[in-house]
């Protein structure tokens, strides 16, 4: 392979360049939280784009702030627009905490947090702290949405300031039972609202 060697005069001496390509992830929409009972994010409003468009969408959390102490935070699917966020689900949940003072520190599946076939709101995060220093932080994937084939598989990570003074690191994924698109996804709190927080929504191309 020859090996090419430029001077000080190649780049300005371009003329015209073949177009960039741009990255693989794409941001599509942020909505901040200002005591919300709900974050939704609905294919076809308010710039939403959540259909065939891409095949693997992701959902960042960051610093959302619960209203209520021991509040859970969790999400649905919608397969109607968000008319009704209901899709059936069976997924799991196991997370991983580490208390401040290091006097406790565990791994646990928890069997009351999963569900089996049930359309009810998952819990992505439980028994967040609502100190003005804590929230949670983290992210879902939610994979071929528009599928009519398939069922529709998320996995979601997560960190929160558990309200007791820990670290918690929670691990859910599953999948929703259903071969209709999903073409909307909310989240809400288990009890209060979304005091404050930012949540992203972004496409990831095909690689």
């Amino acid at each position: 392979m020859a090996l090419v060697k430029y001077n000080n005069n190649s780049i300005s001496a371009v003329t015209s360049a073949a177009a960039i390509p741009s990255g693989a992830m794409t941001h599509i929409k942020t909505l901040t939280a200002s005591s919300s009972g709900t974050l939704s994010f609905v294919n076809g409003s308010s710039d939403v784009v959540l259909d065939s468009t891409y095949p693997i969408y992701l959902f960042k959390f960051i610093n959302c702030h619960p209203a209520t102490d021991t509040a859970d935070f969790t999400f649905n699917m919608s397969a109607d627009t968000g008319s009704n966020y209901n899709v059936t689900k069976t997924t799991t949940f196991f997370d991983a905490i580490h208390s401040e003072d290091q006097d406790d520190q565990s791994v646990n599946y928890s069997t009351s947090r999963d569900l089996a076939q049930s359309t009810s709101f998952q819990k992505i995060a439980r028994e967040l702290g609502a100190d003005n220093d804590q929230a949670i932080s983290g992210t879902l994937y939610l994979f071929n949405p528009s599928s009519t084939t398939f069922v529709k598989h998320f996995m979601s990570n997560t960190n929160n300031a558990y309200q007791g003074n820990y670290s918690m690191n929670h691990f859910v994924a599953g999948y929703g039972n259903t071969t209709s698109a999903v073409d909307a996804v909310q989240f809400k709190m288990s009890s209060g609202n979304i005091d404050a927080g930012t949540i992203k929504l972004y496409g990831i191309k095909d690689s």
